[in-house]
C-alpha cells in the first residue's frame, strides 16, 4: 500500500504524460509482482465498487476525530473532495498498516469491508485510518469510494507496460483487452515474447479510434483515396464467430453476449470464422434508419430481453471492418482489401448483420452534400478512412477522421454547481444548466468541460459568492449568467423532469453579452427532438 500510495501521489502532482508514464514503468520494476498487476488493473480504469457511504465516511471521521456534523461539512464544502477532507482531517497514523500489500488490501480487506454491516464498516475504517499515513489514507478511501481519477489513461499504462517489458504497444494493448486478471502470471504473461496464434484468444482487438477533422476537409488530397462512410450514432461492438459461439464486446470491452441474442443468432449465418468491427444500432424497419439512441439504451441494461422488447425495439449490427477471418489477423492489410472480403463474408447473412454503405464520390463538394443529409438520416455525419490504412491501436491521426456535422447550440442559464474530481476537486467544474418553461428555468443539461483554467477560477469565485442554497456538494446559484452550450442530439425523454434527454452537452462559451431573458426555451429544445 506504502508504495502504491507514493505513485499515486507522484502521478497527481505533474500533468506530464511522460512523466507518468515513466513513474508507472519504474513502480512496476520495483514492486512485487502481485501488487504491480492489482496497479495496472487499477491505473487501466478497473470498475471499482463503491463499499462505504458517504455517510458512513463522515460518522467514522466525526467518531476519530470528535469534530462536529457541521464542520466536516464545511470543510468538505471548501474541499470537494471526500477521500482529501478526511485525509486532512484525521490526526496522522502511525503506518503500520501501510506496509500491507496492495493485493491484501484489494483482495482480501476490501472484499471484507464490503460484507460488513454499517456499524462494523465505521468501526474497521477508523481502525485503519490510525494506521495509515495522509498519503494512504487517501488512497485508501479512493479505493473505498470507487473514484480513483489521476489523470492516467489505459493507453498511458499499455505505455508504461510496454517502457518496462519492453514489448510492443500493439501487443501490450491487445493482451489487457476483455477481462484481463490481475495476477502475478498474467502481469508476466503481458511481458511473454509473442505467440504466433495470440490473436485468437477470447478477447476483443484493441479498437481502432478515428480522430476529429477539424481543418479543412480538402487537405486530405484525392477524396478517390479514401472510404466515406455514415457516422452512426449507435454502440461500438466488435462481434466474434468462433468454433460455432458468439460473442459480443463493447468498446469499452464490456461482454454484451445474451442482451443482443438476434445479433448472435445472425453471426451463426457467416460462412466462415471471423471478428468484425461495427456498431450496434436500434432499427426502424419500417423506414431502414437507426432509431434514436434512447431507443438503443432500453436494450443496454437487459441481461436477457423478452419478446417484447425484442420485437418493439429490434437491433442492427452495422459492420464496417474485418480485423479476422478464418483465424488470419487482418490488421496490418489495407482496408480496401479488409473491406472486400467483409462484403464477401456478409452477402449470405442474416439481415441483422449489414454491411455500412460506402459512400462515392469524386469531389469533395459530393461528400459535403450527403453530409448535410446527416441528421435525417439519423447519423452524425461521416466517416473518413485512408483506403490503404492498416487498422491500428487507439487514436491514432492521420488515417481515419470523423467529419461529423456542426453541433446543435441553445443558450442557457448556469443554475446549479458543484466541485469536479481529481486536480479539480476543490473549483467548481461540474455546471447544470436551464432553459425557460412557462415563465420559470428548468433544467435540461449538465456540462463539465468548455472553460479554459481561468474562466473556471473566475466562475469558482463567483459560484462562491452568490451561492442561494446548499444540496450537500451542489450550490445553487443566482440565475444570472447565460452559457451557450452544443450538443449532438436531443430526444423527448420520460426519465427527464424536463422531458428531453440532450446528448453530450459541452460548453461553447460563456455569453456575457447576453442577459437570462435571452436564453432559449424548452420549446426549441423538443422542436428539434420531434423535427
Amino acid at each position: 500500500m506504502r508504495r502504491f500510495a507514493e505513485l499515486y501521489a507522484e502521478l497527481d502532482r505533474t500533468a506530464s504524460t511522460l512523466a507518468k508514464r515513466d513513474a508507472i514503468a519504474s513502480y512496476l520494476r520495483d514492486t512485487p509482482p502481485a501488487d504491480a498487476a492489482w496497479a495496472v488493473h487499477v491505473l487501466g480504469g478497473a470498475k471499482l465498487r463503491r463499499l462505504a457511504t458517504s455517510t458512513e465516511l463522515r460518522q467514522a471521521l466525526a467518531a476519530a476525530t470528535g469534530y462536529a456534523d457541521w464542520l466536516i461539512d464545511e470543510s468538505y464544502q471548501h474541499v470537494g473532495d471526500l477521500a482529501e477532507t478526511i485525509a486532512l482531517m484525521l490526526p496522522p497514523g502511525d503506518g503500520t498498516l501501510g506496509e500491507v500489500p496492495l493485493q491484501v488490501w484489494l483482495e482480501q480487506r476490501l472484499p471484507a469491508l464490503a460484507k460488513m454491516d454499517s456499524a462494523g464498516r465505521i468501526t474497521t475504517l477508523q481502525a485503519w485510518w490510525r494506521a495509515l499515513k495522509p498519503e494512504q489514507v487517501f488512497l485508501l478511501n479512493k479505493l473505498i469510494t470507487g473514484a480513483l481519477r489521476v489523470g492516467v489513461s489505459q493507453r498511458l499504462v499499455v505505455q508504461a507496460l510496454a517502457a518496462w517489458s519492453g514489448q510492443p504497444t500493439d501487443l501490450i494493448a491487445h493482451r489487457l483487452s476483455g477481462a484481463w486478471k490481475p495476477t502475478a502470471a498474467a502481469l508476466a504473461a503481458l511481458a511473454a515474447p509473442a505467440g504466433a496464434d495470440e490473436h485468437l484468444a477470447d478477447r476483443p482487438y484493441p479498437f481502432f479510434l478515428a480522430s476529429p477533422l477539424e481543418g479543412e476537409v480538402a487537405a486530405l488530397g484525392d477524396p478517390r483515396d479514401w472510404l466515406a462512410e455514415w457516422k452512426w450514432d449507435g454502440i461500438r461492438a466488435q462481434l466474434m464467430w468462433r468454433d460455432g459461439r458468439a460473442g459480443l464486446w463493447s468498446r469499452g470491452e464490456e461482454r454484451l453476449d445474451g442482451r443482443f441474442p438476434e445479433i448472435e443468432q445472425a453471426a451463426a449465418s457467416l460462412p466462415v470464422d471471423g471478428v468484425l468491427d461495427g456498431e450496434l444500432l436500434a432499427w426502424d424497419v419500417q423506414t431502414a434508419k437507426p432509431l434514436p439512441f434512447t431507443a438503443l439504451q432500453k436494450r443496454i441494461g437487459k441481461l436477457k430481453p423478452g419478446a417484447r422488447l425484442l420485437a418493439g425495439t429490434p437491433v442492427r449490427f452495422m459492420a464496417y471492418d474485418l480485423v479476422e477471418r478464418a483465424g488470419d489477423d487482418l490488421r496490418e492489410r489495407p482496408l480496401h482489401e479488409r473491406r472486400t472480403l467483409l462484403a464477401e463474408l456478409l452477402a449470405p447473412t442474416d439481415d441483422a448483420l449489414m454491411l455500412s454503405p460506402a459512400l462515392v464520390a469524386e469531389q469533395w463538394e459530393a461528400l459535403s452534400a450527403e453530409r448535410r443529409q446527416s441528421r435525417e438520416r439519423q447519423t452524425e455525419g461521416l466517416m473518413l478512412k485512408r483506403l490503404d490504412s492498416p487498422y491500428r491501436v487507439g487514436r491514432k491521426r492521420g488515417d481515419w477522421w470523423k467529419w461529423k456535422v456542426d453541433p446543435h447550440t441553445i443558450d442557457a442559464v448556469l443554475l446549479y454547481a458543484q466541485p469536479g474530481h481529481g486536480r479539480r476537486s476543490g473549483l467548481f467544474t461540474d455546471y447544470s444548466f436551464g432553459v425557460w418553461h412557462e415563465g420559470e428555468l428548468v433544467t435540461v443539461a449538465k456540462a463539465y468541460s468548455g472553460l479554459d483554467d481561468a474562466e473556471i477560477t473566475r466562475l469558482d469565485r463567483w459560484i462562491r459568492a452568490h451561492t442561494t442554497e446548499r444540496f450537500g456538494p451542489v450550490r445553487a446559484v443566482e440565475p444570472v449568467h447565460v452559457f451557450e452550450l452544443a450538443f449532438e442530439a436531443v430526444q423527448l425523454s420520460g426519465r427527464h423532469k424536463s422531458g428531453v434527454a440532450v446528448r453530450f452537452p459541452r460548453i461553447a462559451r460563456w455569453r456575457t453579452d447576453k442577459q437570462p431573458a435571452d436564453a432559449d426555451h424548452l420549446d426549441d429544445l423538443r422542436r428539434l427532438a420531434t423535427g
